[in-house]
C-alpha cells in the first residue's frame, strides 16, 4: 500500500509540474549551447547548472499557476487542464506552496552561484526571470490574467533565457553580440508564446467565467485562431530572416520539415471548440515547439560539422 501510495503521490508532483512543456527550457538552453559551441566558448558545467536553473524557474511558475488558479477560481468549469492537481485533490494547497517555494529558491541560489561565475549582468536577467515566474498569475497584477502571458512567457523563454544561457558560459559579451543574440531566439520566442496561447484558447470559455482576462477571452476565439497562425507563421518567417542575413546558417531550416504538422494544428485550433478536443492539440503544439528547437539545434550543429571538415 505504501508503495502505491508513493507511487500516487510521484504521478501528482510530475503532473503539477508539468514536465511535457520543459521543452520550453530544452529549446533555448540547447539554442545558446550550440551558439556558444561554435563561438568557442561552451562550458558543459555552467550549461547544466544554468538549465537546472531555468528548469526550476519554470517549475516555480507553473506550481504558482497552479495554486493561483484554483484560488481564483479558474479551474471550476475546466475539463481538460494542464494540471488541475488542486481541484483534483490529488495534492494539497500547502504542498504546492512548499513545492513552489523550494524551486525558486534552489532556482535563485543556482542563479547566485552563476552570478559570481559570470557578471553582473545576469542580476538583471535572473531578477526578471524571478519576477516573471512569480507574477504570471499571482500577485495584485497577474500578468497572465491581464492578457500578457504570451507575451512574459515569449520574451523569458526565449530571448531572455537564450542570452543568459550564452553570458553564464561567456560574461565578455558586447551589445551587438547580446543583440544578436536577442534576435536570434526570435523563432523560438514565437512558438513559445504559441504553446500558452494554444492553452488559453482551449480554455477561453472557462477563463472568460472566471474573468480571467487572456487575449483569447479579450478579443474573442476568431481573432484568437488568427493570433494562433500569426504566432506559428512568425516563427517560420523570422527564421527565414535570420538565415537570410546570415545570422543563422541555412541547414537550420530543416525546421520546414515541421510545417505540415504546424498546419494539422491549424485546422484544429480553426475549426474545434470542444476542450477535449483542443487539450491534445495544446499538448502537440508544446511537442512542435520542441521539435522546431530540435531541428534548428540539430541544423546549427550540421553547419558547425560541415564548417570544421571545410577548414582542415
Amino acid at each position: 500500500m505504501t508503495t502505491t501510495a508513493n507511487q500516487s503521490k510521484v504521478a501528482a508532483w510530475v503532473q503539477a509540474t508539468r514536465p511535457r512543456v520543459f521543452t520550453a527550457s530544452f529549446v533555448p538552453m540547447g539554442l545558446a549551447a550550440v551558439i556558444a559551441y561554435q563561438d568557442g566558448v561552451f562550458n558543459l558545467l555552467y550549461f547544466v547548472l544554468a538549465l537546472l536553473g531555468v528548469m526550476f524557474l519554470q517549475t516555480t511558475a507553473n506550481l504558482v499557476n497552479e495554486y493561483m488558479d484554483f484560488k481564483r477560481g479558474s479551474d471550476d468549469l475546466k475539463q481538460a487542464g494542464q494540471s488541475m492537481a488542486l481541484k483534483q485533490k490529488l495534492l494539497s494547497e500547502q504542498e504546492i506552496l512548499y513545492g513552489a517555494i523550494f524551486a525558486t529558491v534552489a532556482g535563485s541560489l543556482i542563479g547566485l552561484f552563476l552570478l559570481f561565475q559570470s557578471g553582473p549582468w545576469l542580476w538583471a536577467i535572473g531578477i526578471g526571470g524571478v519576477l516573471i515566474a512569480i507574477t504570471y498569475t499571482a500577485g495584485p497584477f497577474p500578468l497572465a490574467y491581464n492578457g500578457l502571458g504570451e507575451v512574459a512567457a515569449g520574451v523569458f523563454m526565449g530571448p531572455m533565457i537564450v542570452l543568459g544561457a550564452y553570458y553564464v558560459m561567456n560574461p565578455d559579451i558586447d551589445a551587438a553580440k547580446a543583440w544578436q543574440l536577442c534576435l536570434i531566439s526570435f523563432p523560438i520566442m514565437f512558438t513559445t508564446a504559441a504553446i500558452l496561447h494554444a492553452n488559453n484558447i482551449r480554455d477561453l470559455e472557462a477563463d472568460r467565467a472566471a474573468n480571467k482576462r487572456t487575449l483569447a477571452v479579450m478579443f474573442g476565439r476568431e481573432i484568437a485562431r488568427k493570433e494562433y497562425i500569426v504566432l506559428l507563421a512568425a516563427a517560420y518567417i523570422s527564421q527565414i530572416i535570420l538565415v537570410i542575413i546570415q545570422w543563422m546558417p541555412v541547414t537550420t531550416l530543416l525546421t520546414l520539415l515541421m510545417i505540415p504538422q504546424t498546419l494539422k494544428l491549424i485546422k484544429i485550433f480553426n475549426t474545434e471548440t470542444d476542450p477535449k478536443i483542443l487539450h491534445p492539440a495544446q499538448g502537440n503544439t508544446a511537442k512542435l515547439h520542441g521539435q522546431i528547437g530540435l531541428l534548428m539545434v540539430l541544423g546549427w550543429i550540421a553547419w558547425v560539422v560541415i564548417q570544421s571538415f571545410m577548414q582542415t
